[in-house]
Formats: C-alpha cells, sequence, structure tokens
C-alpha cells in the first residue's frame, strides 16, 4: 500500500533524506544519491546535462555520458515511482528539473524561513523563525555526497548560509540580554572560524556584558593574532571600534551621523539571492577598496524597494552613518546634477555651507576628504549615468556604495569594478505572496483563480502588483475576480494598471524611459511591438528594422542598458509583458508597423524554408515570393545546424503562424506550416503540429486554394496518427485523396495512400494496408517521384512481413533500401534499416537483426528524429532478448523508455511491462 499524506520530502542539511510521508526512502547508490542532490539543490529550475555530468563524474566521465544521466534518472524514477504516485523528476529540453516547492527540500524551508526572520515584525518572530531554520540542520550539509564539484562549490555556500543565520540568531540572543547564554557557543564558532570577524565582535560583546573585559579584551589579541599571522592584516574597523570601547577610550566630539534612510517598505517579500549578494559586499576589512553595487532593472520592478528593504537589515554595521539621494535620472524633469548632490551630501556631514565651494571639483575633493576614515553606506537611488555617479563615489575603504538605475552601468563595471546585480521579475509565488502581505492570505485564498488572473496580467512587475494591491485594498468589498475580469478584460493593459499619480502610472513610467533613447533606439523599440513573440534574435530584430545586423546591434546594446530589453543568452533578448504592450501601443499607428511584420514573417519564413530543407531534402518543394528589401535571412545549409535552430526558434515559429493568421498574411501561415513539419514531427511536439497544421488549413480555405487544403489535410492526418488519433488520420487522408485526385496530383495521392496505408496499420488491417502501399509505389513511379517509390517499396516489404511473407518482404526491402541510397534519402534508408531489421529478425537471422536496428538508431539519432529512435530502440531490445541477451535488451528499453516519457508518449507503458522484473 502506498503511504498517503505529505508529498515527497529531500533533505540535503546533512547526509541525504529522502522519505514519503514520514518514511524514509533508502538511496544506497552513490551516483543516484548525487543525481537527486544536484537536481534538489536547484528545486524547481532545470539543471543541465553538462552540470549534472560534471557533478555525477566530474572529470571520469563515461563514454556516452548524457544517455549514462538518463538511465540513472530512469532508475531513480523508479525507486520512487516504487512507494509514490508522485513522479517529481521533469525532463527538460536540456537536463531535468526536480517539480517539488521549496517547502519540500530542507533548504529550501531554511531559506524561507530566515526570509521570514528578516521581515519579521518583532524580536520574538525573528528569533522563533531562525530557530525553526537552524534546527533544520542534521550536520555537515551534502555529508554522504560523493561529488566534487558539489563539495567545492555547494557546500561552502551552504554552510555560509547557515553561520550568517547562527550569526543573526546570536544578534537577537544578545539584544535580549542573553550575554552569557551564547558564550559557550561563540568560542566554539570562533574556534572552528577563526578568521571570520563577525563572530569575534559578538563574543566580545558577550563576554564584555557577562562582566568578563579582561577575556573580551584576551578574545581581541586572539583574533588580532589570526589575522596577521594567516591574512597579513589588522581587524577591520567593527572590531577596533569595539575594542576600543572596551578599553573604555574616549575621544573628541564624534561628527554628526547621518540617518537618511527612507521607510522600509510594508510587505517586502522575496528576493532574498539578491539580498544574500548584498550582504555578502559588506566587509570589515579597512583595506578593502570600497564596494560599489549597481542593481539594475526595468521600471517598476522593485529596485528601490530592495535597497530600501535591505539597508535597514545592515544600517548598524555602518555606524558612521547612511547617505540616501534619489538623483531623479530618469524624472520628467530635470535630473540631479552632481554638484546639487554634493553639497547635500556635504551639509549632511556636517560640513558648513561657507565651506562649501561653487567648483564641482572642489566639492568632490571635500567630500573624498569628509569621507575618509569613516564607515558609512551611500545609496544612490535612481542614476541616469555613471557620470552623474562617479563625483558621489567615496575614495578611501570602509564604504559602501550602492546604485539604483533602469541603465546597467557598464562603464562603472568595467572602470569602478561595480559589482552589477540585475533585478529579475517576481516569479508567480513571489507575485501571490506579495498581494498577500498587502491584502491579506485569507481575501486571496477565497479566489484564488482570480489571484493567478491577477498575476499572469501584472507579469511578475511588482510595480504593476502594487497598483492592483493599492486598488483592492481601497475597496475591500469589491471581489478580486471583479477586479481580475477588468484587468483580462481591458482592451488596453497599461490603461488597466494606472494608478492616479505618475508614479502609479505604468505607462508614465515606462515613457521615461523610452524618452531617454536616442531616435534609431526608440523606432527599433517601437517595432518590437510588431514582433510575434516576446523573445527574439539579433536577426529578427535587424529584419524589423530593415538594418543590417552590424546596425542593430548597437540598437539592442542601448536599449538593453537601459533595462527596456533583456538579453537572456549572447545575441537573443526578451522583452516584458507590460513592456511589449507599451511597445504596441507605440507602434499601432505607426506607418511603418505593416512592412516590418511583413519583413520579421519573412525572416522567420525563408531561414525555417531552408532549415526544412537542409533536414529533408526529398520533400516536395514549395515556392516563396522572394524577401522584402532589409530582411535577414540566416541560411541554414546543414541539418545539424538548422535542427540547433529549430530547437532555439520553435516556440517563436508557433507564435509567428498564430500572429501570422491573425493579421491576414495567409500565404506565411501555410508555408510556415509546411517548413514546420519535420521538426515538429521528430522532436514529438505532435500537439503543435495539429494546431499549426489546422492554422494552414484554415487560411487555405480563406484562399479557396485546394492544393493548400490537400497539404493541409495530409499533414493534419500524420500529426493525428502520431497522437493516436486514427479516426482523424482517417478522415483528414480520405480527403487529402479526394481533393489531390480532383486535381490531378499523381504524387499527392500517393502521399495520401501512405496516410491511409497508416491508418489501416493500426487497425491490424494489413492486407488494406498492402494496397494503400501498392497504389501509392505504382502512383509514385507514375509521378518520377524517386524518394516516394523508395518509401512505397519499404511499407509494402513491411507489410508483407506483417502477414508472414518474409522472404518477399526482404527482396522488397532490399530493393527500396538501394533506391533510398542512391536518391540520398537518409530518412528513408533509415525507416528501410528498421523494417530489414523486423524482417531478418522474423527470418532467424539475430546478428543481422541486431545490425540492421542499430544502423537505423544511428541514423535516426543523426537526423534528430527522436521518436523514430524510441521506436528502433524497442526493436533492437526485442531482437536483443530473442538472441538470449537479456542485459543487452533491457538497456535499449531503458533509453527508449527516457524519451518516451519525455514525449508522454503511451507506448510508454508497454515498455515499462517489459522492464517489469528490473
Amino acid at each position: 500500500m502506498r503511504p498517503e499524506g505529505p508529498a515527497l520530502e529531500f533533505g540535503l542539511l546533512g547526509p541525504l533524506h529522502v522519505s514519503v510521508a514520514g518514511r524514509p526512502v533508502p538511496i544506497n547508490s552513490p551516483k543516484h544519491r548525487v543525481l537527486l542532490a544536484t537536481l534538489a539543490l536547484e528545486a524547481g529550475r532545470p539543471v543541465s546535462f553538462a552540470y549534472l555530468i560534471e557533478a555525477i563524474w566530474g572529470e571520469d566521465r563515461p563514454n556516452g555520458p548524457r544517455q549514462a544521466v538518463q538511465l540513472l534518472v530512469t532508475r531513480v524514477r523508479s525507486t520512487l515511482s516504487a512507494i509514490t504516485d508522485e513522479q517529481p523528476i521533469v525532463t527538460q529540453p536540456d537536463g531535468y528539473l526536480l517539480n517539488v516547492p521549496p517547502e519540500q527540500v530542507d533548504i529550501g524551508r531554511f531559506r524561507v524561513l530566515v526570509e521570514q526572520a528578516g521581515q519579521a515584525a518583532g524580536i520574538e518572530a525573528e528569533s522563533a523563525a531562525l530557530t525553526a531554520a537552524l534546527a533544520l540542520w542534521r550536520g555537515e550539509p551534502l555529508a554522504d555526497i560523493p561529488s566534487e564539484l558539489l563539495q567545492r562549490e555547494a557546500a561552502p555556500r551552504l554552510r555560509e548560509q547557515w553561520l550568517r543565520a547562527v550569526e543573526a540568531r546570536v544578534d537577537i540572543d544578545l539584544r535580549r540580554a542573553r550575554h552569557a547564554d551564547v558564550v559557550g557557543e561563540l568560542l566554539e564558532l570562533t574556534a572552528r572560524n577563526p578568521l571570520r570577524e563577525r563572530l569575534w565582535a559578538q563574543l566580545m560583546t558577550a563576554l564584555q556584558r557577562s562582566g568578563r573585559r579582561a577575556d573580551a579584551l584576551a578574545a581581541y589579541q586572539t583574533v588580532r593574532r589570526h589575522l596577521a599571522d594567516e591574512l597579513g592584516v589588522d581587524p577591520g574597523d567593527e572590531l577596533r571600534a569595539l575594542h576600543a570601547e572596551i578599553l573604555g577610550e574616549g575621544g573628541a566630539a564624534r561628527p554628526p551621523v547621518p540617518r537618511q534612510l527612507p521607510p522600509d517598505l510594508p510587505g517586502f517579500v522575496g528576493r532574498s539571492a539578491m539580498l544574500a549578494v548584498l550582504d555578502a559586499l559588506i566587509s570589515d576589512n579597512a583595506q578593502d577598496p570600497v564596494p560599489i553595487a549597481v542593481i539594475s532593472g526595468t521600471a517598476g520592478v522593485g529596485k528601490t524597494a530592495l535597497v530600501a528593504h535591505w539597508v535597514r537589515r545592515v544600517a548598524d554595521r555602518f555606524p558612521d552613518g547612511q547617505l540616501w539621494i534619489n538623483l531623479r535620472g530618469y524624472h520628467p524633469g530635470q535630473a540631479l546634477s552632481p554638484e546639487q548632490a554634493l553639497p547635500r551630501f556635504l551639509r549632511a556631514l556636517g560640513i558648513p555651507g561657507q565651506r562649501i565651494s561653487p567648483d564641482p571639483e572642489a566639492q568632490a575633493g571635500l567630500y573624498r576628504s569628509t569621507m575618509d576614515g569613516r564607515r558609512m553606506l551611500v545609496v544612490l537611488d535612481n542614476a541616469g549615468s555613471a557620470d552623474q555617479v562617479r563625483p558621489l563615489l567615496p575614495g578611501a575603504p570602509g564604504c559602501l556604495v550602492v546604485v539604483t538605475s533602469r541603465d546597467q552601468m557598464t562603464g562603472l563595471v568595467a572602470f569602478e569594478g561595480a559589482n552589477p546585480i540585475a533585478l529579475d521579475l517576481f516569479s508567480s509565488d513571489e507575485a501571490e505572496r506579495l498581494l498577500a502581505e498587502r491584502l491579506g492570505g485569507a481575501r486571496l485564498a477565497r479566489e484564488p483563480a482570480a489571484v493567478a488572473a491577477i498575476v499572469d496580467t501584472c507579469a511578475g512587475l511588482p510595480l504593476a502588483l502594487a497598483i492592483v494591491a493599492a486598488r483592492a485594498a481601497a475597496h475591500p468589498d469589491l471581489p478580486l475576480h471583479a477586479l481580475a475580469a477588468e484587468l483580462t478584460a481591458a482592451g488596453d493593459r497599461l490603461e488597466a494598471l494606472t494608478g492616479g499619480e505618475p508614479v502609479l502610472d505604468i505607462r508614465a513610467v515606462f515613457s521615461w524611459s523610452y524618452h531617454t533613447l536616442s531616435e534609431p533606439a526608440a523606432r527599433l523599440f517601437r517595432l518590437l511591438g510588431a514582433h510575434p513573440a516576446a523573445n527574439l534574435t539579433e536577426p529578427a530584430a535587424a529584419s524589423l528594422a530593415a538594418l543590417p545586423i552590424r546596425q542593430a546591434r548597437p540598437l539592442l546594446a542601448e536599449l538593453h542598458r537601459a533595462s527596456l530589453l533583456i538579453e537572456y543568452a549572447p545575441g537573443r533578448f526578451a522583452l516584458h509583458d507590460l513592456l511589449r504592450a507599451y511597445a504596441t501601443e507605440l507602434v499601432r499607428d505607426d506607418p511603418e508597423r505593416r512592412a516590418a511584420a511583413h519583413r520579421v514573417l519573412d525572416h522567420y519564413l525563408h531561414t525555417a524554408h531552408s532549415g526544412a530543407n537542409a533536414m529533408y531534402l526529398q520533400r516536395d518543394p514549395i515556392t516563396l515570393d522572394p524577401p522584402l528589401p532589409g530582411v535577414t535571412v540566416d541560411p541554414l545549409a546543414d541539418h545539424q545546424r538548422a535542427l540547433a535552430w529549430f530547437a532555439a526558434e520553435h516556440a517563436i515559429l508557433l507564435a509567428t503562424v498564430d500572429h501570422a493568421a491573425a493579421n491576414g498574411f495567409d500565404s506565411h501561415v501555410w508555408r510556415l506550416a509546411w517548413a514546420l513539419v519535420e521538426y515538429l514531427a521528430r522532436q514529438g511536439h505532435w500537439r503543435n503540429w495539429v494546431d499549426t497544421q489546422q492554422a494552414a488549413l484554415d487560411a487555405a480555405t480563406a484562399r479557396g486554394d485546394r492544393l493548400e487544403q490537400a497539404r493541409a489535410h495530409r499533414g493534419l492526418g500524420r500529426a493525428h496518427m502520431r497522437r493516436g488519433d486514427v479516426e482523424a488520420g482517417d478522415r483528414h487522408g480520405r480527403t487529402a485523396l479526394r481533393l489531390y485526385r480532383e486535381l490531378a496530383d499523381l504524387a499527392g495521392q500517393a502521399h495520401a495512400h501512405l496516410l491511409l496505408t497508416w491508418v489501416r496499420e493500426r487497425a491490424r488491417d494489413y492486407r488494406s494496408a498492402l494496397d494503400h502501399e501498392l497504389a501509392a509505389a505504382d502512383l509514385y513511379q507514375r509521378a518520377g517521384h524517386r524518394a516516394g517509390q523508395a518509401a512505397a517499396m519499404n511499407g509494402v516489404g513491411w507489410h508483407r512481413a506483417l502477414l508472414g511473407e518474409h522472404e518477399q518482404a526482404l527482396a522488397d526491402c532490399e530493393q527500396a533500401l538501394a533506391l533510398a541510397q542512391d536518391v540520398g534519402d537518409r530518412y528513408g534508408e533509415a525507416a528501410t534499416w528498421d523494417s530489414l531489421g523486423y524482417v531478418h529478425r522474423h527470418l532467424g537471422h539475430r546478428a543481422e537483426a541486431a545490425t540492421c536496428y542499430q544502423r537505423a538508431l544511428d541514423l535516426y539519432r543523426d537526423l534528430g528524429d527522436r521518436y523514430n529512435e524510441a521506436d528502433t530502440l524497442v526493436s533492437l531490445g526485442n531482437a536483443h532478448e530473442a538472441a538470449g541477451d537479456r542485459a543487452e535488451a533491457v538497456a535499449a528499453w531503458q533509453r527508449a523508455l527516457v524519451i518516451l516519457d519525455e514525449f508522454g508518449h503511451p507506448d510508454a507503458d508497454d515498455v515499462r511491462v517489459k522492464l517489469k522484473d528490473e
């Protein structure tokens, strides 16, 4: 009986622990433990094959490491499926993902609790959250994970998170006057971490406040020796100041300590990773150069909110004060210049007005000398350029500077060594947490569907979520579903996300960034609104603007620096949903819109056409109109390059088909659908295959083009057959045959007969299937279509074999193989080798059968046909089993199962039956 109750849980904070409903699941294999630990560390995020391979094997990787990972995943899935219906390991395009929420992994629970502590309203709640977080630790993290990579990279990060949580909890104990209680723990911690100055400061504080002044001074001398011996440095400012305080040293009156921090925003959520990055920039070493953090991101993403929250947490680490100024870099009015900002800083630092020169260079010099020797935090909010920032940077160590900007400030990164921190949009979970903080969890729990719709409409932008939350809070009796309906039904999403004043108007906030662009970059941004999808490449952008790539590239870089576009991979860009809506609004009445849309459709069509021809040279050709002037076409000259391009672009291509259909580009619709067939078929994207062929049929019907209709019906029939819908396959196949007959298209009729062969085979009517194959062979011969003739002859042999006529089948398939090789049809050759494997197996030629299947398998892999690769692996396994080699059979079936599970194909269950005893 399978356990009921809580889901799978994973533990990494100690030896690996896997349990279901509290019952441990033994994971005995070291490699299985490494695999699960690697996935659990990134729970909810994909892990690439390359990273998994390095984590599991390091330099000692096996031959075929990708397949080895797939086999490990299959075995771990089998272990888990034996005890639970959950199957959390999900296949991704380039790896795997552990599909569990954070609370099902102890490190996720730990981070959530630490984040809750940072947001707690009182000291008791903060202490409880940290205590609960630290209680999750069962020893050294990843203690039984034999992975050099994880022990080198992940384990130290986890230990650092533990130490920070311990330090935070000790701070609370000291604030609660539990000084003597923490001394013993701190003595042990400092012994194990002798160079960690924060722990020594806590120990000295605890000793001093426990009445052990001499021990506190001795602790200072101990850490001073450690730092000198190990690093050759003196203690940092915090330790030296604490030492002086314990000694009772006084001094002159302290200069003013500015406290210019804004209030923390209520209901702050998320951003734990970014907060940790900022925490790591704080150094207690007085000799370190001034760290500079540049927090960049699109308008409304929450840059200022993040900094306002963080500085409140760390203000006590900067005893000489905090300076904060809004530089208004994107304000519709005048930005604040350095010569306007510096006097404000100088006055806050206690410099009398008469000492402040009107000369900007003199101001900057006085500022740097005044800051020398101080430990201060400087926040330069809403900066527009690096030139606005540079005069405000302190020159001497001890300070930390945080800059927020929509610009990435690459100049500061390159020349001043600033640390770039790009702020992402909220995940759906973070968005819901923000709404819950503002509106209360009970209100959200009553209407989960409405909450999901609101989150989707706001597209992860914190400002948009804040505007919606403010409206909902102002009308507590307004049902959330009514607000969601208003947002989702609004013809203008931007209008629906307006809060009344400029800083709460999405359109106005975006416009401030847009108006800082050069005119060519602004034109390109507008034209992005005519692109079919949120993602695009350099050639697509160049085609939109009718520019050579070398001219489009700097404009894309300008948009990226302004955070109006994200370059998420080299040469690949993404536009946030609301920014895309803004661009679409800008281009709506632009006279260039229709031409730009046509150009980008031409880019995708002509590039996809070249790729489709490279993937299958024997396809019946179609003709294209020449691309419009200014279109960039990627010539995909070889199979592998074409396959890689389709893999990267296929989601955009699907959106392009819909976009073309919605905007009256009917000739592009069916041609794009034609170009997508081979990729969608081979990679198992059969639902997409159906959708694109249906769009092609609708466009062909609207045009009254019967040849295009026939092609679309045949394509729909093939796609439905791959999905197992025999009735739809038969219906579309018969319609295609009728239309091709009316058009007197011999090759088209033959294509339709091959489709109907498939239909009859699924019905196990092999004699009727053979009749369709023979009809197709005759029609192909009359049409002079040699590749089709080879395919039909292979089908004739296959169906004769199914009827038990093996000797004749062998002759037919050998004839088909020779013809396929003669015309260079590698796909037809692969299919024929597969048929020959079946024939030889049933003739008792076991070695020949295995050889034929292996040749088919090699070709399918090279062609990127994942489904037929799996199908051939099943047949190869059957051949090995018939030859008495169970081990080889199991290996082949396991590889097939990995692929079929990726597709969610029902044949996977048949393979599991074969593997049931393994």
